[in-house]
C-alpha cells in the first residue's frame, strides 16, 4: 500500500491555519477559508473516498459553533487560573487551551467518520504541548486544562461541563484488547469535577460523580459518588543523615 507520508506536513499547516482563521475578522476569515478549501479537499481525497466538497461544506458550517465552544474554554481558563492576567494571555500562551481548541475542530471531523485526518490534527498539537486528547472523546463546555504536560484522554472518555484537569492526568482503559475497540473503555467525568496532577482513572464503567475533587497521584478503578474528595496519603520520613 502506497502511503503519502508528506501529507502529515500539509495537515499540520492546515490545522494551524484553520485555528488562526477562527479568530480572524470576517473579511480575512472568508479569504483564508477560500485558500484552505482546495488544500483541505486534497487531504480528504488522498486519504478517503468520501465526497470532499460535502465534507468541507459541512465542516465550514460548524466553525461558528466550534469558535463559541473554544471561547467558553478560554473564559474557563481565565476564571480558574489565578496566574492568568488576561484572555489574550490564554489565547497566545496557554498550551492547554491550544490543545482543547484543536480537539474541538478534530472532534467534528471524527464524527464525520474521518478518523485518520482527525487523529493527525490531534497529533499536531500533541507534539507541541504534550497533551494527548483523542478526537473521539466527548468533552462538554468550559473545559480547563492547567499546565497540561502528560495528560492522556482516551477515545471513549466522556467529560461533562466545567471540568478542570491538571498535568499528568490519565483517563484510560483497564484493558487494551483489540476486541474491545467498539466498547466504552474510558471513564466518565461528570460536571464540576477537578482532577489534580498525575491522577489515573481507568475503566469504561467508571463514573466520577459531579462536584468531586480527585487529589494528586490517586489511582482509581471504581466509581466515585458525587460531592466526593478522593486523596492519596503517603508517608514521608525525614531523618538525620549519618555523618
Amino acid at each position: 500500500m502506497q502511503i503519502n507520508l508528506r501529507i502529515k506536513e500539509t495537515v499540520s499547516d492546515v490545522t494551524k491555519q484553520l485555528f488562526y482563521a477562527l479568530f480572524d475578522d470576517e473579511v480575512r476569515q472568508k479569504e483564508q477559508l477560500k485558500q484552505l478549501k482546495p488544500i483541505f479537499k486534497t487531504i480528504v481525497e488522498d486519504i478517503t473516498d468520501k465526497d470532499s466538497e460535502v465534507i468541507w461544506c459541512t465542516f465550514e458550517s460548524m466553525l461558528p459553533t466550534i469558535k463559541k465552544k473554544i471561547e467558553l474554554d478560554a473564559k474557563a481558563a481565565e476564571k480558574n487560573d489565578p496566574a492568568c492576567k488576561s484572555l489574550q494571555e490564554i489565547y497566545l500562551a496557554y498550551p492547554g487551551f491550544h490543545a482543547i481548541a484543536i480537539y474541538r475542530m478534530s472532534h467534528e471531523l471524527f464524527k464525520m467518520d474521518l478518523p485518520i485526518i482527525s487523529r493527525m490534527m490531534s497529533e499536531c498539537v500533541h507534539g507541541k504541548t504534550g497533551i494527548d486528547i483523542h478526537p473521539g472523546a466527548t468533552i462538554g463546555d468550559s473545559f480547563f486544562i492547567d499546565h497540561g504536560t502528560g495528560i492522556v484522554i482516551g477515545e471513549t472518555s466522556i467529560i461533562k461541563n466545567n471540568v478542570k484537569i491538571f498535568q499528568g492526568v490519565t483517563l484510560g482503559g483497564l484493558s487494551v484488547k483489540k476486541s474491545l475497540s467498539q466498547t466504552k473503555r474510558h471513564p466518565t467525568i461528570e460536571d464540576n469535577v477537578t482532577i489534580y496532577a498525575n491522577a489515573t482513572i481507568l475503566g469504561g464503567d467508571i463514573v466520577i460523580g459531579k462536584n468531586s475533587v480527585i487529589g494528586a497521584n490517586v489511582w482509581i478503578t471504581q466509581s466515585v459518588p458525587p460531592n466526593s474528595l478522593v486523596t492519596y496519603k503517603s508517608e514521608i520520613n525525614i531523618s538525620t543523615r549519618p555523618s
